[in-house]
Parts: structure tokens; sequence; C-alpha cells
């Protein structure tokens, strides 16, 4: 799989922790002082990182562009049972993916309960566009890494079944989507949520 750079941590500045010693002639910090500082920091890594690999993609998680420009989030773009597919053509292992994962949504394309939603990151546009073919027109793109790790991706290609907006499965690194016993976990999917018909068997 292709990472991305992780940043350097950040240096803890002030006294060494656990020395005992605190500056000389400095007032004591009153219990509630220290409460208040706990609960603002917390704030404030939670509106970092939030929702960083959370379960749901109900919830805003920042901002995609489509093939316009124009910025967009995942929510709307969901079907009841969806694919949230994050890959790029600078990835090799996506490239090899990208064949079985366009079979499958041919075979599956009679269900209206389902989409596949293709989030191209810190990618070219044209060259995605150019790769997907047909698909072009409907990727997504996320240019800075910011949507794919705030749900938990730093590494492509990887994968989430979402039902109704809630994460149930989680495919990490390059997989086979003509695999039969996968194809029967999402066609069992679609049953649960009162779509008709049956997917076409692989390669027909």
């Amino acid at each position: 799989m292709q990472s991305s750079t992780n940043p350097p941590a950040t240096p803890v500045i002030g006294a060494a922790a656990g020395d005992g010693t605190a500056a000389k002639g400095a007032a004591p910090v009153g219990k509630q002082a220290r409460i208040a500082v706990a609960l603002l920091v917390l704030c404030t890594l939670a509106a970092l990182f939030w929702p960083r690999g959370s379960a749901t993609f109900k919830e805003p998680g920042g901002f995609l562009f489509d093939g316009e420009g124009k910025a967009t989030t995942l929510g709307p773009k969901l079907a009841p049972v969806s694919l949230v597919h994050f890959w790029a053509t600078w990835c090799p292992p996506c490239r090899d993916e990208i064949p079985s994962l366009q079979r499958l949504a041919r075979d599956f394309s009679q269900h209206n309960d389902f989409d596949i939603v293709m989030v191209a990151v810190a990618d070219e546009a044209h060259k995605a566009k150019v790769f997907l073919g047909d698909w072009g027109n409907m990727a997504l793109y996320d240019p800075n890494w910011d949507v794919a790790k705030r749900y938990g991706t730093d590494k492509l290609p990887e994968t989430y079944l979402v039902i109704r907006g809630e994460v149930v499965k989680k495919f990490v690194g390059q997989t086979d989507w003509d695999d039969p016993e996968l194809r029967a976990l999402i066609a069992s999917r679609l049953r649960e949520t009162g779509a008709g018909g049956a997917p076409r068997p692989a390669g027909s």
C-alpha cells in the first residue's frame, strides 16, 4: 500500500515531566483552573482530529471537490449501501484494483440502493478522469488527505462498506471485488435494505 507522509511530532516546551519542581515564586494553580485548562485541551484536540477513524459518514468530515472544483461532502453522495473507495493514480495497487471494482459496479448496476464513491487522494483531476474513463466525471478529490485521514485512512487503497451512513466493514489494501464471498456480503446488505433483484455473477 502507498502511505502518506506523517508530520513530525511537536516538541513539548517546558519543565521536564516528573521533575516535581515549579518556577520560583509562581502562584499555585487552583483546582478549577486546572479543570478548565484540561477541558480546553480536550476541546482543541476534538476540533483538530474529529472524526478521524470515526465509524460514520453521516457527519461532516471535511470538504472534497468534484471534477469541476466545487466543494462537496460525502454524505449527499451515499446510497443506502455504498462503497467509499480512497485511491490514486500514482498508487500501483490502486490502479490494479480499479478494473474489478468497475466490474462490481456493472454487475450490481440494477440496484438503485447501491453506489460506489471514488475519492482520488492527492491526485491530479485530469489523470484520474483519463484513467477512470466513463467514471471520470463521478470521481471526487481529496487534494491534501484531509478527508481520508479524518476517517482513519493514511495508506491507499482503502475502502469502506457504508450502510445508511454507518461503516460496517473496512477493506485495507488491494481487494478482489470479484470474490464471490465479498459479493455475497454486499448482496446480503442490499437485501436488508429492501433492494430488489439479484446481482449478475462476476464476469458474466
